[in-house]
């Protein structure tokens, strides 16, 4: 009979592509993982993987066994936790992906409260900018800012984000300090490279005519995108949640060009014709909690 631990691990292994990657996210030493994966091999009577030196690839077998698979697993998972709800707790593994600078600066310190108010939950937590697909990638939700495009996905409010364009002191001393729409054209920018310089756009601007100042240095980390601005290498727009120490502080000072910034979001968002678990649910409920409404990011000092 096959073990669900064995068929368990396959799934991982798949999802993440290696057997190492997969004994991290297991928390097991690379031997088990490999002795499940040879164990369950033997119990069907068939290669899982295509194994070389550097990547593993699923057979057809193995794509075949993984669609039901991955389902056996989820509906075990829920089965254990829905017994859990049952007498109250909250319980099971629990898998997320965050943005980087998001998540180090306000998802972290907001979930470890409710982590310790729940020691059964087992988080995985993954900072990531790039736009993941939570189903595909076996994540129970993904938390992201700005628009979920992805029509597949369930998604729930979370907190309010506005974008500002901000610049150092020294910077604006040095260039001057655009006054309109127009001025941003004769100005350096520190640009978000994940979404290109067509970013940048206001609320009544023509979409097909998006602001473009020339760009002085385009990164993929709004830490770092901070940094060069208080570094006085441009104007870059930013999310306050970035921001709102240094805005307070004065090190950053907000450009006012005539128009808004179109508003923007942070939003959890699971797959659809998925059952979200009670778990997911009252850590929604937490966050919006701890972050307010307004956030208090965006609150005066």
């Amino acid at each position: 009979m096959l073990k669900l631990d064995g068929v368990a691990s396959f799934v991982v292994v798949a999802e993440m592509g290696s057997i190492s990657a997969a004994a991290r996210r297991l928390n097991l030493s690379k031997s088990v993982v490999s002795e499940r994966l040879a164990e369950l091999e033997q119990g069907l009577g068939a290669v899982l993987f295509h194994r070389t030196t550097r990547k593993l690839s699923l057979t057809e077998d193995g794509a075949a066994f993984l669609a039901k698979a991955g389902r056996i697993v989820r509906d075990v998972e829920e089965a254990v936790a829905e017994m859990a709800e049952r007498r109250g707790q909250l319980t099971g593994p629990m898998r997320l992906s965050a943005p980087v600078t998001f998540g180090r600066m306000h998802l972290g310190p907001a979930l470890y409260p409710f982590l310790a108010e729940h020691p059964a939950i087992s988080l995985t937590l993954e900072l990531d900018d790039r736009r993941v697909d939570a189903a595909a990638d076996g994540f129970d939700a993904v938390i992201r800012h700005g628009v979920i495009d992805d029509t597949r996905l369930v998604v729930w409010p979370l907190a309010r984000s506005q974008r500002v364009i901000v610049a150092s002191p020294d910077y604006l001393a040095r260039e001057g300090r655009p006054q309109s729409m127009e001025d941003l054209a004769a100005h350096r920018a520190i640009f978000y490279m994940n979404r290109g310089i067509a970013d940048w756009r206001f609320r009544g601007a023509e979409e097909s005519a998006p602001v473009r100042p020339r760009a002085t240095l385009s990164l993929n980390n709004g830490d770092m995108m901070r940094d060069a601005a208080l570094a006085g290498l441009g104007l870059t727009l930013l999310p306050t949640f970035i921001i709102w120490q240094e805005l307070r502080s004065g090190a950053l000072v907000e450009v006012d060009v005539g128009r808004a910034v179109e508003p923007e979001s942070i939003y959890v968002a699971h797959p659809g014709g998925q059952k979200s678990s009670a778990k997911l649910r009252a850590m929604v409920e937490h966050l919006r909690a701890r972050f307010g409404d307004p956030p208090y990011w965006e609150r005066p000092a």
